[in-house]
């Protein structure tokens, strides 16, 4: 907070927790947000506009990653691939949303063989901001979300630093 004049304390505007143009933190128990999309199929590449209307009826594990092609990234989302039988199972779905656009995606997808769920764009962070998971300088931070069948959510982590790791997909399942 800093000073007005008459000694009345002003909201900071420095994109910190008690700026006002921040949006309310999404907690476990919070009706998920909505959202529309364009992004790719991970496996094929094919390129299309999704919403959350379509992954509604089963839990959803929403996972935000900062960048295409980082070292990070690209493990978490090669290990959710390799582990996505977990959510086969329980009929799980997942979307991993970044701020690149759809190109940017079908180029990351195809130098590593694709991956089994879809890659959204947040090319304005509009999603981002609603679930609450922008950092400092408006960039994105390493987050997932567990929404239940009721688009509930049940599980919500956000990584504090860049390069911090990632909630395996395990334990992600285990809170769905």
């Amino acid at each position: 907070m800093t000073s007005q004049p008459g000694g009345e304390a002003a909201p900071a505007l420095d994109g910190g927790p008690d700026d006002p143009g921040n949006p309310p933190v999404l907690r476990v128990g919070d009706r998920a947000p909505v959202f529309e999309l364009d992004g790719i199929d991970g496996s094929t590449g094919e390129r299309r506009h999704f919403t959350s209307g379509e992954f509604a009826g089963a839990p959803l594990i929403v996972a935000f990653y900062p960048a295409d092609n980082t070292p990070v990234c690209t493990e978490q989302l090669l290990s959710y691939t390799a582990n996505i039988g977990l959510l086969d199972r329980d009929g799980i779905q997942l979307v991993a949303i970044s701020p690149q656009d759809p190109e940017s995606h079908q180029l990351f997808a195809k130098a590593h063989g694709g991956f089994a769920f879809p890659m959204l764009s947040d090319v304005d962070k509009s999603v981002g901001r609603a679930f609450g998971i922008l950092g400092l300088l408006d960039l994105y931070r390493r987050s997932t979300f567990v929404i239940d069948a009721d688009g509930v959510v049940v599980g919500a982590h956000r990584s504090i630093g860049p390069g911090s790791g990632f909630r395996p997909l395990q334990e992600l399942v285990a809170e769905a």
